[in-house]
């Protein structure tokens, strides 16, 4: 198994923020702490990131945890044993990570991979916070309630919980100890700053989209190439079973034989924490060779690498500028950065009424709102917003607007400031 490694060492001189997570790259938590950590120090925060590692064993059981986060698991799985794997990989790392600590840190540890270490970093004189980025408002007996049984020492040694809405956090957290905090972006990063059309076709044709050539870090999957005129419908995400892509597959059927769609996502063989990426990725394909001919030649797979960050960030924020329409067809969602992504380029979002972007998207104001169950529904939406271009501006502007107002990392540099101070003092 591979060792735990500080992706961003802080420098010890005074009270540290340190922020821990399962991996470098790849997902919204490692993009988040990419923009997040440079921020905090930008602002004066002495902010460290490390990151830990795991085995095939550790991931399965942290997948499960996300899946009964969103109650989308039967909790009887979560068995004895498995709780045994996950706190025998951690309890590897805890020399390794505890003796880099000080009593004066706030040790921010992000999602169920890293809840476990909790009671050895309490142990050290640290405060510990747990921020947990996922989570549905489904009935406890439906998942959350057996992972906030299972975790219950864990939950103990924490001093505050942040998720992105109050109905995620766990009810045995005191209510002064749960805060509530929404992801955010960085407008000027390779993601998100302003492209102009001739770099946008450079960059699409560079990945083979749009051009018959092929790029060592994109591969795409397509039967014919995307052409100039046809409007778009794009989602971006991780090959997830919440993300219902086979879904936004079969919603192709029946939109106008001109609009096409593309699905983004990183590399499922990239991704160790996530170990069902290729069999959600092979699930598209299924579905995509069941469709007719004419169908599957207006959708295409586009799988980004994550060996090149600033080329994979160029990309997606070129697909993104390119779509007409972006939809985030989630059957649960904690939060959805890609829908903040796209909002902040002014896009037209079709966005499921679940979870986090039931916060982002106000239903006609920045947006529309669809329940993902309903197919036909989310075809009249897309549909609706590709037939009406004033729509589309009126709802992309708005969008664009709210996005900025509070969606920005310099937003969440306050929060943790105050999540931290709750927990231990002011950071100087």
């Amino acid at each position: 198994m591979p060792t735990p490694a500080w992706e961003v060492e802080p420098t010890g001189e005074r009270r540290r923020l340190v922020h821990v997570n399962a991996t470098a790259q790849g997902g919204g938590v490692a993009e988040l702490l990419h923009g997040l950590v440079a921020y905090q120090q930008t602002a004066g925060v002495d902010v460290g990131w490390a990151v830990i590692c795991g085995d095939e064993g550790f991931y399965a059981v942290t997948k499960l945890l996300h899946h009964l986060l969103h109650g989308n698991a039967d909790p009887a799985r979560l068995r004895p044993e498995l709780l045994r794997t996950y706190r025998d990989r951690l309890a590897s790392q805890i020399p390794w990570f505890t003796e880099r600590l000080t009593r004066d840190d706030v040790v921010v540890l992000h999602d169920p991979q890293t809840l476990g270490l909790a009671p050895a970093v309490r142990a050290t004189g640290a405060r510990v916070v747990w921020h947990c980025h996922v989570g549905a408002d489904v009935p406890r007996d439906r998942g959350p309630g057996a992972v906030w049984h299972a975790f219950e020492a864990e939950l103990s040694a924490v001093d505050a919980v942040v998720t992105t809405l109050p109905e995620f956090a766990p009810p045995s957290v005191p209510a002064a100890g749960r805060f509530v905090a929404a992801p955010a972006i960085d407008p000027s990063a390779p993601k998100n700053r302003h492209l102009e059309p001739p770099e946008v076709a450079a960059l699409l044709d560079r990945a083979g989209l749009t051009a018959d050539r092929t790029a060592s870090d994109v591969r795409v999957v397509q039967r014919a190439l995307l052409p100039a005129g046809a409007r778009v419908v794009l989602q971006v995400s991780r090959w997830d079973p919440l993300k219902d892509m086979p879904g936004v597959v079969r919603s192709v059927v029946g939109l106008p034989p001109d609009v096409h769609l593309v699905l983004a996502g990183t590399d499922p063989t990239e991704i160790p924490d996530d170990p069902e990426g290729l069999a959600v990725l092979a699930d598209v394909e299924e579905t995509l060779a069941g469709l007719t001919p004419a169908d599957r030649a207006r959708v295409h797979l586009v799988n980004v690498s994550m060996r090149n960050p600033l080329g994979n960030a160029l990309l997606v924020n070129a697909l993104q500028r390119r779509a007409d329409v972006v939809v985030q067809k989630s059957l649960e969602e904690g939060f959805g950065l890609t829908v903040t992504e796209a909002m902040v380029k002014g896009r037209a979002v079709v966005a499921s009424a679940v979870g986090g972007l039931r916060q982002q998207v106000t239903h006609e104001r920045n947006g529309l709102l669809v329940d993902p169950a309903d197919l036909a529904g989310v075809r009249a939406a897309l549909t609706r917003l590709l037939d009406d271009p004033a729509l589309r501006r009126r709802l992309g502007e708005q969008a664009r607007s709210d996005a900025l107002e509070r969606y920005t990392m310099a937003r969440l540099v306050e929060d943790y400031g105050v999540i931290a101070g709750s927990a231990e003092g002011a950071l100087a």
